[in-house]
């Protein structure tokens, strides 16, 4: 039993080496001022839970590539500076680890690989869920997510994926690394056989918001040839107005957006639309 409880205190460590122990002493800090600040209400639903989740992170530096350090993937955790997929990561995997009644850093660690990784394994740079739709659908194979696009009234949203492949030089990981790439491919390829996508586009928003709930996971769709995703943020309703909570690169930080969804969404040229998932 000693033992079996030492490799399981240990297992974060293993998972992150190389990982610099004043700043995985730093995590862990966050993570318990976290657990002490935010507790499960009995009754509150998991969208209202991300919300004060999201809240606990506001303010916190927008840095952008933070898991692309070392040679070697591994289980980067990093709640002192967050990008715009790094935060949604974050309050989801801290949600269901308050939810579950398991506040501890290593559940945490554990969720975060679980929702990151295909099928929950992380086993290399291309076993992490790069697209968001592929984020999106791996977890609802899962059971983490629910994509509800659909439900409430998005259009079929057919896929091109390409952009990694074709820009392989912009990723550290690829540089170099023939194999990786014709994996990443492959993945490509996969993700855009399948005909079961939808988004909602951006002059639609407006009119269908009410399917949109409290904690849902927006992503920002875009006309950048080859890409699903531009953005990502979690759906908040503040003063009956449907905006989003966000690590934004433009006021490096996370932020509550000051415009509505819909008017972000509007003013900037290349986003088309979004995609909606619910944490369940």
């Amino acid at each position: 039993m000693v033992l079996i409880l030492l490799c399981f205190s240990l297992w974060p460590f293993s998972k992150a080496r190389g990982q610099e122990r004043a700043d995985m002493d730093r995590d862990k800090m966050i993570i318990s001022n976290f657990y002490s600040k935010v507790q499960f209400i009995e009754g509150e639903s998991m969208g209202d839970l991300i919300i004060r989740v999201a809240h606990f992170f506001l303010n916190t530096p927008y840095v952008g590539a933070t898991l692309e350090v070392g040679d070697e993937e591994r289980l980067i955790i990093n709640l002192r500076e967050l990008d715009c997929t790094t935060f949604m990561e974050s309050c989801v995997a801290l949600a269901r680890v308050i939810q579950r009644g398991t506040p501890t850093f290593e559940s945490y660690c554990m969720e975060l690989e679980r929702n990151r990784y295909r099928d929950g394994v992380m086993d290399g740079y291309v076993s992490r869920l790069h697209y968001t739709t592929d984020w999106i659908a791996n977890n609802a194979k899962k059971g983490v997510v629910e994509e509800v696009t659909g439900k409430i009234g998005g259009d079929p949203f057919p896929l091109n994926l390409s952009f990694m492949s074709s820009n392989s030089e912009k990723y550290k990981h690829l540089q170099g690394k023939p194999d990786r790439v014709v994996r990443i491919k492959e993945i490509e390829d996969a993700l855009n056989s399948f005909h079961g996508y939808h988004y909602i586009p951006k002059e639609k928003i407006r009119s269908l918001q009410e399917g949109i709930q409290n904690g849902d996971i927006i992503g920002f769709t875009t006309s950048t040839e080859g890409m699903d995703i531009s953005h990502i943020g979690i759906a908040y309703r503040q003063n009956s107005v449907l905006t989003f909570i966000h690590a934004s690169s433009t006021a490096k930080k996370v932020i509550i957006n000051p415009e509505s969804l819909s008017d972000y969404c509007t003013g900037i040229r290349s986003n088309t639309g979004i995609v909606v998932a619910r944490v369940l």
